[in-house]
């Protein structure tokens, strides 16, 4: 077994099946991480992604790095763009991989999923990612680690960690109540 069946069976026990998104999750986790040196058949404590896209992408990606929003090394970025950024925190190197888009089967439903699935496995990688270096400004506050900043909303009244709070007017508010919440109470 090479290290793409290794890598791809990880990413698809996570997931639950394999489809054309866990294989370009996994050869972007490939891409980026050999970019920056790393192996990513090891676990990568200097390692953060962020994720630009909560598609399969994103499971292939933690599934592979060990990366997650738990232990605050994976990050998601809501851009709807079919793209990741790999940090190697030791080295302050970074590069974004971003999936070029091409029109690659005229099947439709879930042979073309499986289809699309073979054809990106057998594509040359310049074909389907773009690579570029980058440089990410993390914020203290995002950084893995217990947390370092804490403030309590003056509205609700909940705790906020991470510098995560939004002060207007020396008011401090937590997210939902200055910018209108996800969620309506009952």
């Amino acid at each position: 077994m090479t290290d793409l069946d290794i890598l791809l069976a990880k990413a698809k026990n996570f997931h639950g099946d394999l489809c054309a998104g866990i294989v370009l999750g996994t050869r972007m986790t490939m891409i980026g991480m050999r970019e920056l040196g790393m192996n990513p058949m090891e676990r990568n404590r200097d390692l953060i992604v962020y994720v630009e896209i909560d598609r399969c992408i994103a499971d292939a990606i933690q599934a592979i790095t060990g990366c997650s929003l738990g232990h605050r090394s994976l990050k998601y970025r809501p851009y709807g763009k079919f793209a990741a950024t790999f940090i190697n925190l030791k080295t302050d190197e970074a590069v974004r991989v971003s999936v070029i888009e091409k029109k690659r089967t005229e099947k439709t439903g879930h042979e073309a999923m499986k289809d699309a699935a073979r054809i990106l496995l057998e594509s040359p990688e310049s074909d389907l990612f773009r690579t570029k270096r980058v440089h990410v400004a993390i914020p203290d506050g995002d950084l893995p680690g217990m947390p370092k900043y804490h403030a309590r909303c003056s509205r609700c009244n909940e705790m906020i960690v991470d510098d995560k709070e939004v002060t207007a007017d020396s008011v401090v508010l937590c997210g939902n109540c200055a910018n209108g919440s996800y969620y309506t109470e009952m």
